[in-house]
């Protein structure tokens, strides 16, 4: 009978994505003498949510947290290359400040008002584009049946590719041990998470865990003990290019869900259905383009109605059902060695940097030190208390 392995850590990251290389990062940047491993079953993350993403980054967020998230996060991305260089090899990340404009109708102009002034609050800056002034800035824009757009320069988007594997690379420099093999169970005794168990019959015990595993979050949490309403939602990006010439877009999102911005001689993006079927589906439906997303860019740009789809592709959104707003946190009512940094909803890409810090110094400290993203916790799941954005997702 062969004898069983175990291994020994003081924190185990369960999810070596964007999110846990982040976290991994943090915790050895704060505190270099712990042992960190991280859990990844597939390091081509050939199925991992970011690296099919579009990249976006931006600070049109109502809830105060996500904003002070952004704003910290887009300093790290703006300066991730250099910041992130690993053994004398920096980490582009191919940064593009192409700005986000967020358009409305008429009846939402008010809100958009209000979710402005609160942004500038935080210092964001943010113009707000009467229809006329939409088309001074955007001549291809159809503004006709439109109230505003909020119109903030400085956000844009970057390669998620590099994103990932400069905290991986970081990470690993700083000592964090990736283990490429699958979790499949958890063992808690006494409120305390002990050990887990890896599809290869390895046993890693810990002081501390991280669920930090995205869509795959929810099935995780389950081996814990704890319900945890993140599940994984498909949703669909194309690439397509306009059959004539036309003005480079900011990231251009409104409240259908449309989202898409310029990417190279065209344009990425697409529009999300919320009431798609929840699982674990990368199928691709070679027709949600014609029937969904091109009448929706024609419609907000006229010029798009020739436009060319090259190239659809999935990816995951790890949906929270509660708000769509991510669990971060520790289970502090029963399992308080467990943190869960999951269910992003679609923005983990653009706040990993702000949620593996506030992670790694709720762990090492106790507390957070620089972003208080307490209303951020399990709290609210136990109490089905929603705390929701109020704008565009």
């Amino acid at each position: 009978m062969s004898q069983e392995i175990v291994q020994k850590y003081d924190v185990a990251v369960i999810g070596g994505g964007i999110i846990g290389s982040s976290i991994a990062y943090h915790l050895l940047q704060t505190s270099p003498g712990l042992s960190v491993c991280v859990i990844e079953p597939d390091p081509t993350y050939e199925f991992a949510s970011a690296l099919r993403s579009s990249g976006g980054c931006r600070v049109q967020f109502t809830a105060p947290e996500n904003i002070e998230m952004s704003l910290y996060s887009l300093e790290r991305i703006k300066n991730f290359e250099h910041e992130m260089t690993s053994k004398g090899r920096p980490a582009p990340v191919d940064w593009v400040e192409g700005g986000y404009l967020f358009v409305v109708e008429p009846e939402h102009v008010a809100a958009i008002e209000r979710f402005t002034r609160r942004q500038q609050e935080h210092g964001c800056v943010v113009e707000l584009l009467d229809p006329q002034g939409l088309k001074k800035y955007f001549p291809s824009i159809n503004s006709d049946d439109l109230g505003v757009g909020a119109y903030t320069p400085h956000d844009g988007w970057c390669d998620p590719n590099g994103l990932l594997w400069g905290y991986r690379r970081k990470a690993a420099e700083l000592g964090a041990v990736y283990i490429k093999d699958k979790f499949v169970d958890a063992s808690v005794e006494g409120g305390i998470a002990r050990a887990i168990t890896l599809e290869s019959g390895t046993r890693i015990q810990a002081d501390s865990f991280i669920n930090a595993a995205g869509a795959w979050s929810g099935l995780v949490a389950e081996r814990f003990g704890m319900k945890l309403p993140i599940v994984p939602m498909r949703r669909f990006e194309h690439y397509f290019t306009p059959a004539t010439p036309m003005e480079r877009l900011p990231y251009v999102k409104d409240l259908s869900r449309l989202a898409f911005r310029s990417e190279g001689e065209g344009f990425s993006g697409g529009l999300v259905n919320g009431k798609e079927p929840r699982g674990f589906n990368f199928d691709v439906d070679h027709d949600y383009w014609e029937n969904v997303v091109w009448p929706a860019v024609a419609h907000r740009f006229p010029v798009l109605e020739a436009a060319k789809c090259h190239r659809t592709w999935s990816g995951l959104y790890e949906v929270n059902e509660l708000d769509g707003n991510p669990v971060i946190g520790r289970w502090n009512s029963r399992v308080p060695n467990l943190y869960t940094c999951a269910g992003f909803s679609g923005h983990g890409m653009m706040h990993a940097p702000a949620a593996g810090r506030g992670i790694a110094e709720l762990l090492i400290t106790g507390r957070y030190q620089s972003i208080d993203l307490t209303r951020m916790g399990y709290e609210r799941v136990e109490t089905n208390t929603p705390y929701a954005e109020e704008g565009i997702l």
